[in-house]
This record gives structure tokens, sequence and C-alpha cells, in this order.
């Protein structure tokens, strides 16, 4: 299944949308806009999808909506509101929507911040706030079916207090876009979407009982924001002991600008993943790797780069899957390649050795994936806009055969005028190459004499 902000959230069969959505947020609203989704852990019985979205007004709304007779679609008619957090700016809703190893229900929130000077960041320092629900991880029990259709988890740290919304149990966000358990230690990973000069990783191990404050809009990853306009008088410093940093950050810069948080990998395929945490950044597309070692921990860029990251997936087995603009990928290990396997986005040339893809992006903004067409085992064509009109052409030849080439040859031409990003990948080896074209440029053929060294 994948969702969008348009509103739909999608089931997706052998490559294929299926029709209808199994969830259209246009029966809610004329503009919505969707952030998160989770199951019941008991789906489907009951069969309940919870959502983050945000409605007409701009508000953050957390709803329930309870699956149809036909399993592949909910019932419109079913949706009853958790939840509702007015949004003055209508930005950083955070997002995220999970199940604990505790069984309570965690939504992640934004400080619902503008942009422009000082006086725009987090205005009423809602963040700091234990009065409002943005900035802000919350913990519900969503097994109650009467309004408001959730209870306050009994130790959740602020149940009881009579100046708090019990509903919190941590503060000090600014965006957490992302938040995963570990499906094996259960432990929480969070991660917040910095201002202008840190990203951050947040961890709390299995059994933490809440009620951190990670800072915002005081600091900034480690950092001394030291803003506290609309604060009041309660906020602590930067170099609070209350103030609760973050286990891993990193510094605007190469291309960088927003986290994107990921999961621990705990499946099979990948044995030096194994236990690891991985994010990565949306601008410069990196994927990293955490490793706890001793008391600290440590980050190691993988030798893997995606185009326009925007998030992480966890698969029923524990394999990851990666966002990467309007595609979807599966991670895996290069070290054991899989063939090539052909469908509507991928062209497998020589005998399904070759995994070719190709992304554009016009000048407007729009992008996507191309639509594979091959012609036979070593050429075919990628269309975008039409499929009477294909705009990249590529062919690889084997070069093994004559005398003294040693390399497989990768030609590529193309009838556009828009960004393309080709890659190319020996399924045998793990070797990759891409070939990008950006905008505003003649289209320039590839003609790559030396991609792979495949030869005996």
């Amino acid at each position: 299944m994948t969702g969008s902000e348009r509103g739909r959230v999608l089931i997706v069969e052998d490559g294929q949308i299926q029709d209808p959505p199994f969830l259209n947020l246009y029966f809610q609203a004329t503009s919505p806009q969707l952030y998160g989704i989770a199951f019941h852990p008991g789906y489907p019985n009951p069969g309940y999808l919870f959502v983050h979205w945000a409605d007409d007004d701009g508000a953050s709304v957390i709803s329930r909506f309870t699956v149809s007779a036909d399993p592949d679609r909910l019932d419109p008619g079913s949706a009853v509101e958790l939840l509702r957090i007015p949004k003055e700016f209508g930005l950083h809703y955070g997002g995220q929507l999970a199940f604990g190893p505790d069984g309570y229900f965690y939504v992640s929130t934004g400080d619902g911040t503008g942009q422009g000077g000082a006086e725009f960041v987090d205005p009423h320092c809602a963040a700091q706030s234990s009065a409002s629900l943005e900035g802000k991880i919350l913990r519900l029990d969503v097994d109650v079916d009467t309004p408001p259709y959730y209870a306050i988890p009994p130790d959740n740290p602020f149940a009881g207090s009579p100046s708090a919304r019990p509903e919190i149990w941590d503060l000090g966000l600014r965006n957490p876009w992302r938040m995963a358990f570990d499906r094996v230690t259960g432990d929480l990973w969070l991660t917040d979407v910095g201002h202008d000069r840190r990203e951050e990783v947040d961890f709390e191990p299995a059994g933490d009982p809440g009620g951190h404050n990670y800072g915002w809009k005081v600091i900034e990853g480690t950092l001394c924001f030291g803003n506290q306009n609309g604060c009041d008088a309660s906020v602590p410093s930067c170099d609070s002991a209350a103030l609760t940093g973050p286990v891993l950050e990193y510094s605007h810069g190469s291309g960088r600008c927003s986290i994107i948080g990921g999961f621990v990998y705990r499946g099979g395929r990948i044995q030096a993943l194994e236990g690891r945490y991985l994010y990565g950044d949306y601008c410069s597309g990196e994927i990293w790797a955490a490793t706890r070692q001793g008391s600290g921990w440590t980050s190691e860029v993988l030798p893997v780069t995606t185009h326009h990251l925007t998030s992480f997936a966890e698969d029923a087995d524990g394999e990851l899957l990666v966002m990467d603009g309007n595609a979807l990928y599966r991670l895996v290990d290069r070290s054991l390649p899989a063939p090539c396997a052909p469908d509507a986005t991928h062209l497998c040339l020589n005998d399904d050795r070759f995994e070719v893809s190709v992304h554009w992006r016009t000048a407007q903004g729009n992008s996507g994936f191309g639509h594979a067409e091959k012609l036979n085992q070593d050429s075919g064509f990628f269309w975008f806009f039409s499929p009477n009109n294909p705009e990249v052409f590529v062919k690889v030849l084997d070069a093994c055969a004559i005398q003294d080439f040693e390399d497989y040859w990768v030609f590529a031409a193309g009838l556009t005028d828009v960004e393309t990003h080709l890659e190319v990948v020996d399924t045998r080896t793990g070797e990759r190459r891409t070939y990008d074209r950006d905008l505003g440029k003649d289209y320039q053929p590839v003609r790559d004499t030396a991609a792979f060294a495949t030869c005996p």
C-alpha cells in the first residue's frame, strides 16, 4: 500500500495500482493532505485504519476508518475523529503514526510554525508548552468505541496533571516527520527535522517512562538556538539538565537539509545491517546506518544514494523499502545481487543481467519514473508523457566478444527537454553506474564504452 499528500491510500498489486483507492479522503474534504497511516495491530479484527491528515482549514486531524465488506476498501462513512489540532500557519505536521510494543498508539505532531524571521519560529512556544498538543509525541489507548474514541494510558507522564494535556508522551519537537519502534527490542527511534543548522536522531529504550523534553526551540540538536520568544519563564535554558539531547546529529552543508527517519533493520537478507538504524537526508539523498558503540553511537554512510529521498517503509519480513521521489525501491545486498525482474519501470537487458531505470523531472517541478518498453535483449526505451513518444532510448552492448575490450558498453539517447537520472546496475556483480542530464542543457547522448568490466 502507498499513500500520498493528495489524500488517497492505494493498493499496488503486481506493480499495478488498483482502483478504487483503499481510502479516499476526498469524501472528508476538498483538499485533504495525508501525512501518516497505521493499521490496528489486530487488523483485520478490528478492521481499523488510523489516519493523520490535514483538513481544508489546515487543522491536523487524527481519524479512524473501518474496512468495508470489500477488504480492499475502507468504508468512507465509518470515519470517527479522535483529535483535531488547529494550525495557525498550516506547517509542520509531524505526521507519523505507530503502535508501540505496549499496544498503545503513538502520534507525532509538529510545532505548527510559520516561515520568516525569528518571530515566526514557533511563535507561541507550543513545542515547550505542556498545554499544547503541537511539537509532541502523543500516546493514546485507542481500544475505545465511544467518543472521543481514545483513553489516556494511566502511566502517561502527564496523566493527572491539571495544567497539562494528558495525551503527551514527549515534548520539545519541531517537526518529527518519522518515528519507528524496533520490532525486536521495542526501542523507539524518532527523527526531528531541524530549522536551518542541525538535524537530529532521538532514542528511547524500551520501557522508557517518556516525558522527555527534546529542547526545541531552545536547542536545535545540541546547538543552543537561543530563541525563547513567546515562552514562559519555566522553559529550561540551553544547558539545563531538563533537556534531552539527540544520540546522533548532523549539520547542514554538503547538500543536506532535512532528515528522513527509517527503521532498525530486522530482515534476513542483508547481514551487515542487522540491528542497525537506517536514516537519510531528503536533499543529499544519503542513507546512514547507525550502530551503538559502548555508551555512544556511530553512523556510516551506505554505498547507495537516492535522488529525492522522502521516506522508508518496512515489510512484514523486516526488509526495508526506500521511497525515492515517486518510486519505491527495495533495499538489497548488492554483494549478493538478484537477477533483474522486468516490470513497468525497469528494463532488463542482456538476458536480464542489467537493470535499467530512469527518473525524470520538469522545470515546473513535475517528476516521475519512466515507463519501460523492451525491444530486444539489449535495447529498450522509456516514455514519460505518452506511450507514442519515447523519451530515452537505452542500449547495452556486449563488447566481451570483441578483441581488446573487457567491458560492456552503455549507450543512451534522449529526445526530451526534461531532467533525467539514468541508472544501470549489473545484477551479477552489484556494480552501479548513473548518468545525469540536468535541466536547461542540450541532451548529450551517453556513450560509455567502459561501463562494466565483466569479461572473464
